[in-house]
């Protein structure tokens, strides 16, 4: 049988109005603006006036340490408000936007797949509203005012040399991690070592994302670290003055992004900073408006539930006062076989013995989950044709000994109809009331907040600690900065910090090479193992099949 590509799917939706999306939930034409027919931000006075009105239930989905194999967590999300609007319930959706860098990379699109997809897909995968273009022009004003400070006198009497704020870009470019910059004379400015991050991972995503308001964004961009004087004092954004102009540059970018599914369910989609180098989430913007306009809200977070869950937990939900009614796990036969160990080229095949191996990655996540948030889950096994009923039979029975439902999910083949089981389910869950917890107290300090993410959530025996990170967490205490959550950038693949370490390991340590604050997103990065905040590209990027005809056409895209 010949499927259909996920954007061949995509170019043939029919696609309504966004205006007539828009109504479906309550907002007017006055509370949008629109870019083109099918997609439109929502303007901020629209959450203001929605102050006083209950919330909807919130539905964190987020999955198993990824694999090759893959999981689907976009796609059950998508799916599961689809089959949520199926079954009446009055449902918006909140996502994070795509960089560039895994589009053109080696993930591809990411707006869903088969026929739980959100759309105009092409259009969302590429340069959407512009809001990375706006990031990145924010980041780099920065950058420029900060060594134009310095070459024109350096009043601040800044050290070149503890510069911490990087340029960035939207594309995975190993060449750009280290660099050397302001060559060429006295014309060029000054000589120094410098860097690139990708855009996703800049502190001015975060800060859009984090931020509630123009006045909070303001005051977050103020509040930026760019570097440290020759004493040793924090140098600030608004040292610079330049709190206004990145203000101005994201003033549209911090609107939440309008969309619909394949079936007409409406989307937010606004923000996207990665989980593995960043905090992994959309909006608080995009989440706490699709609270106010929708009953039943299901947003996901990237990557496994060790990183983009525990930080939206952790973080987003610290910061803006949320608490979830129910998590959705996602996971794959395939993908649990692959942590079993079993090749990629063989896991078409029925392997119960690679399955059984593989499943405590799952149980690990299902246990933070319960017990460590103490949050409702249910487990939504994404199916695929090669998945057998002894399989299934073997995931669902293991998880019910831990207690934990399972539901099928086969959205990507038959859209919001092929999730009405996991719907089911999550409506169930989403009644209960529930404990939720954090994993560390705001008065924990930095060391025992990265300790108890360590231990808890990665199941790890302590964390080491380099001199060079030990100095660096030292002396953020000593600013004052212990009181802010930890976040922490560590490989998606494994509970640990070394990739190659699948399933649920045991007795390892998790290392912290580095640290530094995300004083205007309010939490500390630290970085473990070999994670880089610039990811390059493969051998054989997805670019190379990327293309378009002379009417416009995309192909190749996912």
């Amino acid at each position: 049988m010949a499927y259909k590509t996920d954007i061949e799917i995509a170019q043939a939706a029919q696609m309504l109005p966004i205006g007539q999306i828009a109504a479906s939930i309550g907002l007017r034409e006055d509370d949008l603006c629109c870019y083109g027919k099918y997609k439109a931000k929502i303007e901020p006075h629209v959450l203001k006036q929605r102050a006083d009105q209950k919330d909807g239930k919130l539905i964190l989905v987020t999955a198993i340490n990824p694999t090759p194999a893959g999981e689907g967590k976009t796609t059950v999300t998508v799916g599961l408000g689809d089959a949520l609007h199926r079954l009446g319930k009055k449902t918006v959706i909140a996502l994070r936007e795509p960089s560039l860098g895994p589009v053109f990379g080696i993930k591809g699109g990411a707006a869903g797949g088969g026929y739980a997809q959100v759309v105009p897909m092409e259009d969302i995968n590429l340069h959407f509203t512009g809001d990375m273009h706006a990031i990145g022009a924010a980041n780099n004003l920065l950058a420029a005012m900060l060594d134009n400070h310095i070459q024109q006198g350096n009043e601040l009497d800044i050290d070149v040399r503890s510069i911490t704020w990087k340029r960035c870009v939207d594309m995975n470019d190993r060449q750009l991690r280290f660099i050397t910059d302001g060559l060429g004379g006295k014309a060029n400015g000054v000589p120094r070592e410098d860097g690139f991050d990708i855009t996703v991972a800049s502190e001015i995503m975060a800060i859009l994302c984090l931020a509630t308001s123009i006045s909070d964004l303001k005051e977050r961009l103020r509040s930026i670290i760019v570097g440290y004087t020759r004493s040793g004092d924090p140098v600030t954004a608004g040292d610079l003055k330049a709190q206004g102009a990145m203000a101005a540059l994201l003033k549209d970018a911090l609107k939440p992004n309008l969309v619909q599914t394949l079936e007409h369910t409406p989307a937010l989609i606004h923000g996207g900073p990665f989980a593995n180098i960043a905090h992994g989430c959309n909006s608080i913007m995009a989440t706490k408006t699709a609270l106010k306009f929708g009953d039943y809200v299901v947003t996901e977070a990237g990557f496994g539930a060790d990183l983009g869950a525990e930080k939206f937990l952790d973080i987003k939900c610290r910061a803006a006062g949320l608490k979830p009614d129910a998590v959705v796990l996602v996971a794959t036969v395939r993908a649990l076989k692959s942590h079993g160990g079993m090749p990629k080229s063989e896991l078409s095949h029925e392997h119960l013995g690679a399955l059984q191996t593989g499943l405590p990655n799952l149980y690990k996540h299902i246990e933070n989950m319960t017990q460590q948030f103490k949050l409702p889950c249910v487990v939504a096994i994404n199916r695929f044709p090669t998945d057998t009923e002894a399989e299934l039979q073997l995931v669902k029975d293991a998880c019910q000994r831990l207690g934990v439902h399972v539901a099928l999910c086969e959205v990507w083949a038959k859209g919001g109809a092929g999730g009405e089981e996991l719907a089911e389910e999550v409506l169930r869950l989403c009644e209960a009331p529930n404990d939720f917890t954090f994993t560390y107290s705001d008065d924990d300090t930095l060391f025992e907040k990265i300790n108890a993410i360590a231990t808890k959530i990665y199941g790890a025996d302590g964390v080491q600690y380099t001199p060079q990170a030990q100095k660096e967490l030292q002396r953020l205490q000593q600013l004052g900065f212990d009181r802010l959550p930890v976040c922490m950038a560590k490989t998606q693949y494994s509970l640990s910090d070394d990739a190659a370490k699948l399933g649920r390991p045991q007795g390892f340590s998790i290392t912290v090479r580095s640290a530094k604050v995300s004083a205007g997103a309010k939490f500390v990065v630290c970085l473990t193992g070999n994670i880089m905040t610039m990811p390059g590209l493969p051998k054989r990027p997805a670019a190379e099949q990327i293309d378009v005809d002379d009417n416009g056409v995309i192909t190749g895209l996912f």
